[in-house]
């Protein structure tokens, strides 16, 4: 065997360890809400709330849309409406008058569950962009793709609204039916690294496989104005399944700094 193609598996592993070559989290690392009922009883429990309203001009807007994602949790004793025969957990912002069209709102959403599993769902988003009169301009929901970064605030499935009307005053985020009976593309490479606890060094393990996570009612959600860690996030993410590629050691060398140069491999 060459000694060329293993120096460079070695040296790329020991890159992963300093952060310098993307690599997967474990799905133990991956932001989670806790697990505090499962989708069933999440649905019966939406299904037993009072609505506390029916019209976008009911909803209250005093909260401006944050300047950067912030994390909201779903569920429980959150506000219910009743939008178009459909109840849903729900947010209301009031948008920024001096952000420069056209800009974009940024989302995210955490499994809830210990692990992806099929078991585990999301909630996804449907976003509402309403003028001064409370009249919906344009509503959306939202595509979710999966990303993984080096940490919780950066991993997730991700999503973003573009704002481009003038006349958008306030906006609505919460789930439509469509939206929480459909279901998220969610993918587990066939290997990745942790690190060990006892030697700070990435140990390899095993989750191959891909999954179709469901939707449900309830949920943690980040929303906010984009900002450049969320940019990168929605622009790398994971939609559906990727085309064959050209091996992983070709894919290492284009996620390396482009001051290593190896030469063909």
């Amino acid at each position: 065997m060459q000694l060329r193609p293993l120096l460079i598996i070695a040296f790329s592993l020991l890159l992963g360890a300093c952060h310098s070559v993307k690599l997967p989290l474990p799905t133990t690392l991956l932001p989670q809400s806790p697990p505090t009922r499962t989708l069933a009883d999440a649905k019966k429990a939406l299904d037993q709330a009072t609505p506390c309203c029916t019209s976008f001009a009911d909803f209250s807007y005093q909260n401006p849309l944050p300047w950067h994602p912030q994390q909201f949790v779903l569920g429980g004793t959150s506000p219910v409406a009743a939008i178009n025969g459909v109840r849903s957990y729900f947010l209301s912002f009031a948008l920024p008058t001096d952000a420069k069209l056209p800009y974009k709102i940024a989302l995210k959403s955490e499994l809830v569950g210990r692990s992806v599993t099929n078991s585990s769902y999301l909630f996804a988003p449907s976003v509402v962009l309403l003028d001064g009169a409370f009249q919906p301009i344009d509503s959306t929901d939202v595509k979710l793709c999966e990303y993984m970064g080096w940490s919780n605030s950066d991993s997730g499935a991700f999503g973003s609204v573009t704002v481009t009307d003038k006349r958008a005053r306030y906006v609505v985020v919460y789930s439509s039916g469509k939206q929480q009976n459909d279901n998220t593309y969610w993918e587990q490479t066939a290997s990745t690294f942790s690190i060990n606890n006892t030697s700070s060094t990435p140990a390899a393990t095993t989750m191959g496989g891909s999954y179709k996570i469901q939707h449900g009612p309830d949920g943690t959600v980040w929303v906010g104005m984009m900002d450049k860690t969320y940019a990168q996030a929605v622009d790398k993410a994971v939609c559906g399944k990727a085309p064959p590629g050209d091996g992983v050691l070709n894919t290492l060398r284009s996620d390396l700094p482009s001051h290593l140069s190896w030469g063909p491999l």
